[in-house]
């Protein structure tokens, strides 16, 4: 079908594709880094693992050097259509130097800042508190050792600072994301008292203002994860508390909750307590396993809802997956890809009827126009925005994920 077609059938529901293409070009996906790595880092201390975070695989090809994972996301952006961002973490940083994590600075990252400006991004940025030493008690923030905890904090400190200097040099506001790994691996006899840790650990690392046009801290929870099955100190209940005492982001991992949640459902209920989501969109298989997303019913959904609630000028999207048995800079470019898909299939939607209907309690017309636009040539629609962005689609774009991934192949 072409798109002049498909223009038409969606008039015929009362939905203006053009305008649906425009808005979509307006929504800039946080890209992670992580994902052409396989969470490893640059840093010259070795570190050690911990923190629940595991890509298994060993597919070629992965990144070892910045230049090399800034190649890789070149080629990934290249076939991603839109102006986007990207997501970096703090053992990431490109400096021939040897600082530890409370030892951080913005020259440190002033490579990733210079790149970012030519490829025309946006920069977010998280602290790293994993994959080191003072972290392999699965405590962190909430560690009963004061040194332990004012080490941590000083990394969350230089990292908003850090943060807040890439957003002034971009002139786009960077999110500043928190999440630690703090949990035991039984069951606790006083979950007070590490909640009480963290939380003046987190108000003392927060405690210097910066302008909201250079920095947004975000704070993310979780469910559990390796090693802290038993409880996560910073749980959803702790941090939704935390966002809206303390007017950070909320940012909601859909990997970080019980699989039969409904991360979706979430938003709107936390969008009355809090100004700003960050979302980290993922598919969790069985919990935090970080698979690429897919166009599935949780992406749909996550967008419909995005859409519906109007909460797309409230809301940061980014990716959160990290896969090593495929291609790493496929696995980026369809994750994105979908996470578009998703957006533009909720933009396509006549939401004026469906909302009309169940305000009448109408449930049946909500039920028959919600099937029967499944329906509607979303294909042409998808095809027309990668033409206009000049980026590939079916064969042409496997064949270009495919040449991209044999020259790699070697590393």
């Amino acid at each position: 079908m072409t798109y002049d077609s498909a223009k038409a059938a969606f008039a015929d529901w009362g939905v203006d594709t053009e305008a649906a293409l425009t808005k979509l070009a307006g929504i800039p996906i946080s890209m992670h880094c992580w994902q052409g790595d396989d969470v490893v880092g640059f840093e010259a201390k070795s570190g050690s693992s911990g923190g629940g975070i595991q890509a298994t695989g060993n597919h070629p090809g992965r990144a070892r050097t910045p230049d090399e994972l800034r190649a890789d996301l070149e080629f990934s952006y290249g076939l991603i259509p839109g102006n986007h961002r990207l997501n970096l973490h703090a053992f990431y940083l490109d400096t021939d130097q040897n600082p530890d994590r409370d030892e951080i600075e913005f020259s440190h990252f002033a490579p990733w800042v210079d790149w970012a400006r030519d490829q025309r991004l946006g920069l977010d940025f998280n602290p790293t508190f994993f994959a080191h030493a003072k972290a392999d008690d699965n405590l962190t923030l909430s560690h009963p050792d004061a040194g332990i905890r004012d080490f941590w904090i000083e990394h969350g400190r230089r990292s908003r600072d850090i943060a807040a200097q890439m957003g002034a040099a971009l002139g786009s506001a960077c999110v500043n994301n928190i999440w630690v790994p703090d949990g035991y691996k039984d069951t606790p006899v006083d979950r007070m008292a590490p909640r009480r840790r963290l939380e003046a650990s987190l108000d003392a690392m927060l405690a210097t203002d910066h302008d909201k046009t250079q920095l947004l801290d975000a704070v993310e929870s979780k469910l559990f994860g390796i090693g802290v099955e038993a409880c996560t100190v910073g749980s959803h209940e702790f941090y939704m508390g935390y966002a809206i005492r303390k007017a950070t982001l909320l940012c909601l991992d859909m990997g970080h909750f019980h699989p039969t949640e409904n991360v979706a459902d979430k938003l709107s209920s936390v969008a009355l307590s809090v100004d700003e989501i960050l979302l980290h969109v993922s598919r969790p298989m069985r919990w935090d396993s970080d698979h690429v997303i897919l166009l599935d019913d949780a992406i749909l959904q996550m967008a419909q809802e995005l859409v519906s609630a109007d909460l797309l000028g409230r809301t940061h999207i980014g990716l959160d997956f990290f896969d090593a048995t495929i291609s790493r800079t496929a696995a980026w470019v369809i994750g994105t890809r979908n996470m578009q898909k998703a957006l533009l299939r909720a933009l396509l939607a006549p939401w004026d009827r469906l909302k009309a209907a169940e305000t009448s309690l109408d449930y049946t017309s909500r039920f028959v126009v919600t099937e029967e636009i499944k329906d509607l040539p979303y294909a042409a629609v998808w095809a027309e925005f990668c033409a206009r962005m000049d980026v590939p689609l079916g064969q042409t774009l496997i064949s270009e994920l495919d040449t991209y991934q044999a020259n790699v192949a070697d590393r």
